[in-house]
C-alpha cells in the first residue's frame, strides 16, 4: 500500500484483491469477469467440469469459475438481510429469481438495485444462451449498508434497464471522450434514476454515487469534487495500462483513496482504461455481519438467524432449485402469475 500526505488528494494506492475493499457506507464489492466457453443444450459450459469443486467452484480455472453453481454458473437461492444489493451487468445475463414471486432476466448495461430489508432470498444464476461462440460475463456487484431505522423495512425489488440509466460525455480539449454511467448520485446536470424509497442512496445527504468511467487513450477528465463535507469516496483502476491521478502514476490496476473535497484530474495512458467510482458519507454506525446478514448488532444477527430458520423469509415459490430462464435472450420482469414485462 503507498500512503500519501492526507494534503493531497490521493490518499492511498493499494492493489485490487477479490473482493474489491470498500468504505462505509458500502460494505463489499466483487468484479465478476468470466470468460465463459461456449454453452451446451442445458444453458451451462459446453465442457468438462472436471478439476472444479462443483458447487463450490471459485477457481477461474480457464478463465472463469461456476461459482455455487452445478449445471448453469451462478448462485443458487441464499438469503440476505439488512443491506443492499447493486448489480451492475456490463457483459452477458442474469437470472434472477427471489422469494417475493418476482423473477427478471437482466444485462448488457442493465442495473438491478434489491433492498434486502426485512428478509429476502434470491437466486443469481448465469445462463450461457450462445451454442456457437463464448459466452463472457462481466458484472460488479456492491453492497451498499442501510441504516439501522431501515434494516427492516420491506423488501424491494427494482430494474434500471440499460436504455434508461443516464450517462454523462465529455470530450475534452484533443477531442477525446470520456463516458460515465451514472448509476447514482448526479454528475454535472446528468441526474441519475430514482433509487429505491428506503435505500440511504435516497437521502440527499449521504451523496451516494456509483459511476463506471471509461475514458479513450489519452484522455482527460476532471473528476468533481463531492458536494457533502463528509463524503469518502475511492476510485477502482480496473482496466487499461496506465493512468495519471492528480499527477500521480499508476501503472498497475488499483482501488485509490481520494479527497473527496477536491477536483481530481485523471489522464488517462496509451490504452482505454475504465474505473469504478464509488462515494458516500459514512453511516458511522456499528456493523454487526454474519454472512448474508448486516445488522448493527449480534443480537439482531441471532435474530435474523432465529427468523431465517423459522420463515425461510417467505419460502422459494419456484419449482427449480437454481432456475434459469429459457433460452430467449429478451430481458424483463414478471411477478409469480403476471405477465412478462420486457426492457
Amino acid at each position: 500500500m503507498t500512503n500519501i500526505s492526507a494534503s493531497q488528494p490521493v490518499l492511498h494506492v493499494k492493489p485490487l484483491g477479490f473482493p474489491w475493499e470498500t468504505m462505509d457506507p458500502f460494505l463489499f464489492c466483487a468484479y465478476h469477469d468470466d470468460a465463459y466457453p461456449k454453452a451446451n443444450a442445458n444453458l451451462g459450459p459446453a465442457t468438462s467440469l472436471a478439476g472444479r469443486a462443483i458447487g463450490q467452484d471459485f477457481s477461474r480455472k480457464d478463465g472463469w469459475s461456476m461459482y455455487h453453481g452445478e449445471t448453469v454458473p451462478g448462485f443458487p437461492p441464499h438469503p440476505h438481510r439488512g443491506f443492499e444489493t447493486v448489480t451492475v451487468v456490463r457483459k452477458g445475463l442474469v437470472d434472477h429469481a427471489d422469494s417475493l414471486g418476482a423473477s427478471a432476466r437482466y444485462g448488457a448495461g442493465d442495473v438491478q438495485w434489491l433492498t434486502t430489508g426485512r428478509g429476502i432470498v434470491h437466486a443469481e444464476m448465469f445462463p450461457l444462451l450462445d451454442q456457437a461462440q463464448p459466452n463472457p460475463l462481466e458484472l460488479f456487484q456492491i453492497w451498499l449498508n442501510l441504516p439501522a431505522r431501515n434494516k427492516m423495512v420491506e423488501p424491494h425489488f427494482t430494474m434500471f434497464w440499460q436504455q434508461d440509466v443516464p450517462r454523462y460525455s465529455h470530450t475534452d480539449a484533443q477531442g477525446r471522450s470520456t463516458q460515465v454511467l451514472v448509476t447514482a448520485g448526479q454528475l454535472g446536470d446528468v441526474k441519475p434514476l430514482a433509487p429505491p424509497p428506503d435505500s440511504f442512496a435516497a437521502q440527499a445527504d449521504a451523496d451516494i454515487a456509483i459511476w463506471t468511467i471509461s475514458m479513450e487513450p489519452g484522455a482527460r477528465w476532471t473528476l468533481p469534487a463531492a458536494a457533502g463535507a463528509q463524503t469518502r469516496r475511492q476510485l477502482y483502476f480496473f482496466k487499461g495500462g496506465s493512468v495519471q491521478i492528480a499527477g500521480q502514476a499508476l501503472a498497475s490496476h488499483a482501488v485509490v483513496g481520494l479527497d473527496a473535497g477536491v477536483d481530481v484530474e485523471l489522464v488517462n495512458g496509451p490504452e482505454l482504461s475504465e474505473f469504478l467510482l464509488l462515494q458516500g458519507r459514512p453511516l458511522g454506525e456499528p456493523v454487526a455481519q454474519y454472512g448474508p446478514f448486516v445488522m448493527n448488532t449480534r443480537a439482531e444477527i441471532e435474530q435474523a438467524m432465529a427468523d431465517y430458520r423459522r420463515t425461510q423469509f417467505g419460502g422459494w415459490p419456484w419449482g427449480d432449485a437454481a432456475p434459469v430462464h429459457g433460452s430467449d435472450p429478451a430481458r424483463f420482469t414478471q411477478m409469480l402469475g403476471g405477465d412478462k414485462v420486457l426492457a
